[in-house]
């Protein structure tokens, strides 16, 4: 199968929610599922069409309580178009004779196209062809193109373009029982012969969302229209009906453009009327089509990322178009964060979690400009942040686990157990390394791009702001001399409390303390790199006093750390050669599950918390992890970055420290994240590439084969899938950007030969990096306004490498069997 192609062959109702999901088709702005354009929600299809941004908030009843949430709102279908014969029954692909079906995503130009033939009840044959776009040329348009052939029958062939406002969000089963009805559609209407529209209006945010949909219909060569019959029209739903007579081996066309805007776009006066006007105006499929596929073309040409293993590229190559459709370069004038679920569905509500975490380190490298925007919307929430950290009793930022609209904390109250089917208490609000995240790509953005001014006018104070609060948020404990942090959640969620405490919550998590102390040395670091009178300034502006910043000094060589002699390691005492570090303070003293008996039992137990849940038992009580998030620090950190901090808080470091850590959390997690996947095939990939290979086609695949069993559905898991791109280009590559220095420390599998990539670096348009199997070239495209790079590998002396230059050496590390 070609590596730009997503293919399946036969209709299967019952992968249908998977397939749309992953045939979603995007352009940053909006997105539609690639639902059939004749289907409706109805448990099979999900026609869902989501606006970036676009939220709504309602109240729901759930038993004796009233519950408020914020979801991202199912925006009006712009996609129905039915079909039928001498006024018999609409075609369906659940009612017909299916003679053959194909639904092939071309990734290269974003087009999703269907090819079937089916024989009705009176034994006529016809063919149906349709192709589809959502324009990455224009953000506003969509259009599908839908050609009809009898092969063995002439009459009367019916159409019904439509527009429908009534839909609801259900497209989350464990969501169903909350209120869904987010949308008003308050008006609707027809524009000349073949224009019609409809505009709602969501019904506590009051976000106006129009749509409108120009349809022609072509008969043969010729531009012979169909007859446009009466509107199809009631409150909330439009459409109009085209009749044609048509002869058999005579194809017929019905082309459907649709424009889709909202009341909070720029340069527009109402946004129905918009949405007519381009409509009307917009050029027909080809032209469209053209134009789309050449604005793909640029995108591809930037995000070239090669390796000879035909499978995997095909995936990666998924997975970038994905990201791409969700954060794109038309997201960057909106107020927009990264969805964790993409546009794709509304699992999660359409939140904005921590995964920008996985999905920034592939777009600074590449498209600096939607990593920039991705950092605003978080510095535009920083008001809201400042004032849950207040409500906190504590100073800075505090950052919600769940960000939507406003950038108040969106986490649920209440979540539900499918398994036991019980509504249980979220506590997962008390994961505060959001913040952690934030500060983190804002760095890191500074490091790669250079960009000074982000860092004087946004990033600093982000990362001040952010530093003050987990600064604040830990407590010395002087008999101890150490700072501790406590009654938080890490990233494993499967911990939220301790199997004797009443109040939620765990003390000094390992990834929280460590990352907080990388954060704190970061504030300082920026402190150091203002110029003068912007630090001034910026201190003055957020009140943040000297007495403040000796804190964060004294905080960041006092941090808790906890390390444990895992079972069968060698005897305690002085020396602490047999360590690893402790998840969280007592963790080590839970008890061991029997992981043997619950594979035997449920075969899959990913989600082993609904499992104990339903048993009347808690991972609290267990040394069992959803994503073990001591790994995360070596996925953050190199390991000389972490020997540094450790060494800093006094501890002592060992070689052997992080493999040790490695196995043990390894033999006690549940991978009950499509994260945890990601995560062990980068910590993995510097001492066994065979297994680090294993676990990186599991989290290429964890969509795609939908491993989860049903979430693919809801909407594909954005981080990992950016996180297995950003896994080949800075972990098997070895790309790392930390400093003033472009550093080269690859770890190709035995699985990969050559790799091939190219980079935005500090200015740079085109920074050019292959591997073969024993040599690597660095090539610096020429551009006079840049200046030279430097390049350092492992065993080699630094590099500079000037505007059209290159630079060959030989790969003699670097590869791993």
């Amino acid at each position: 199968m070609s590596r730009w192609l997503l293919g399946y062959d036969g209709y299967d109702p019952a992968a249908e929610g998977v397939r749309e999901a992953l045939c979603t088709l995007g352009n940053g702005f909006f997105a539609t599922r690639g639902a059939a354009p004749e289907s409706t929600a109805d448990g099979t299809h999900y026609p869902g069409t989501y606006v970036a941004a676009v939220y709504n908030r309602l109240v729901s009843d759930v038993g004796d309580h009233s519950v408020e949430n914020e979801d991202i709102v199912n925006a009006p279908n712009w996609l129905p178009l039915a079909f039928r014969i001498g006024g018999g029954d609409w075609f369906s692909p659940d009612a017909a004779t299916l003679l053959s079906y194909r639904q092939e995503l071309d990734l290269r130009r974003g087009v999703l196209t269907r090819l079937l033939r089916y024989r009705d009840g009176d034994g006529r044959t016809t063919r149906v062809t349709q192709r589809r776009l959502v324009s990455m040329d224009d953000p506003h348009l969509a259009a599908l193109e839908t050609t009809i052939l009898p092969e063995n029958w002439s009459g009367r062939l019916e159409v019904r373009s439509g527009l429908d406002g009534r839909v609801t969000n259900a497209g989350v089963s464990r969501y169903r029982d909350l209120n869904g009805s987010h949308l008003q559609p308050d008006a609707e209407g027809a524009a000349g012969d073949d224009v019609i529209w409809l505009r709602a209006r969501t019904v506590s945010s009051r976000i106006e969302i129009a749509v409108a949909a120009r349809t022609r219909l072509t008969t043969g060569r010729g531009e012979e229209k169909g007859q446009v019959g009466e509107l199809s029209r009631e409150p909330g739903r439009i459409g109009h009906d085209i009749a044609v007579d048509v002869r058999a081996g005579t194809p017929v066309t019905v082309e459907k453009v649709a424009a889709l805007f909202t009341s909070r776009d720029r340069a527009i006066t109402e946004c129905a009327e918009a949405a007519r006007a381009r409509a009307a105006g917009a050029a027909g499929f080809d032209a469209l089509l053209e134009r789309h596929a050449l604005a793909w073309q640029h995108l591809w040409r930037r995000c070239r990322i090669s390796i000879d293993h035909e499978d995997a590229q095909r995936i990666l190559n998924l997975h970038m178009f994905h990201l791409l459709q969700t954060v794109s370069g038309h997201t960057v004038d909106l107020d927009a964060g990264v969805p964790a679920r993409g546009l794709h569905g509304e699992a999660y509500r359409g939140h904005v979690f921590w995964d920008e975490l996985f999905v920034l380190p592939f777009l600074i490298v590449r498209f600096p400009e939607i990593a920039r925007s991705l950092l605003l919307y978080r510095w535009r929430r920083l008001p809201a942040a400042r004032q849950a950290a207040r409500a906190a009793g504590l100073p800075g930022a505090m950052y919600p686990w769940q960000s939507g609209g406003d950038g108040r904390e969106e986490t649920q109250r209440l979540h539900l157990n499918p398994n036991s089917g019980r509504w249980l208490p979220d506590n997962s609000r008390l994961q505060r390394h959001v913040g952690l995240a934030v500060a983190y790509n804002v760095w890191r953005f500074y490091e790669a791009t250079g960009d000074a001014d982000f860092l004087a006018e946004f990033g600093a104070e982000m990362l001040l702001e952010i530093a003050r609060f987990f600064s604040g948020l830990a407590t010395y404990d002087r008999t101890l001399d150490r700072y501790e942090i406590r009654g938080v959640m890490g990233p494993d969620e499967y911990h939220d409390g301790y199997p004797d405490r009443a109040e939620p919550g765990i003390d000094d998590n390992a990834y929280t303390n460590i990352m907080t102390v990388w954060v704190l040395r970061r504030a300082l670091a920026t402190l150091a790199v203002l110029p003068e009178y912007r630090r001034v300034e910026l201190m003055e502006r957020i009140a943040l006093q000297r007495e403040e910043v000796s804190r964060f000094e004294d905080v960041s060589r006092k941090m808790r750390v906890v390390f444990h002699r895992p079972p069968g390691g060698p005897d305690p005492g002085p020396d602490p050669g047999g360590d690893v570090i402790t998840q969280f303070e007592g963790y080590d003293k839970l008890a061991e599950l029997d992981w043997a008996a619950y594979r035997r039992r449920y075969g899959d137990i990913r989600r082993l918390d609904r499992i104990l849940e339903a048993e009347g038992d808690s991972p609290n009580a267990y040394q069992a992890s959803k994503q073990a998030d001591v790994l995360m620090l070596f996925y953050l950190l190199p390991a000389e970055e972490l020997e540094d901090i450790l060494v800093r808080l006094g501890y002592p470091y060992d070689p052997g420290l992080i493999p040790r850590t490695i196995a043990y959390y390894m033999a006690r997690t549940s991978h009950g994240s499509t994260l945890s996947a990601l995560v062990h095939a980068w910590v993995l990939a510097r001492s066994d590439g065979e297994d680090s290979w294993r676990f990186f086609l599991e989290t290429l695949n964890a969509d795609v084969d939908d491993l989860q069993r049903g979430t693919t559905a809801e909407g594909v898991h954005l981080g990992a899938m950016a996180g297995t791109v950003d896994l080949v280009q800075r972990c098997y590559a070895g790309v790392e950007t930390h400093g003033e220095v472009l550093r080269l420390n690859p770890r190709l599998p035995a699985m990969i030969n050559e790799l091939r990539f190219e980079l935005r670096y500090r200015g740079h348009w085109g920074v050019d990096v292959s591997y073969g199997r024993d040599r690597m070239r660095v090539r610096l495209r020429p551009d006079g306004a840049a200046p030279a790079i430097q390049v350092a590998v492992p065993g080699r002396d630094i590099v500079t490498i000037q505007p059209g230059e290159s630079c060959e050496l030989p790969l003699t590390e670097g590869r791993l069997h």
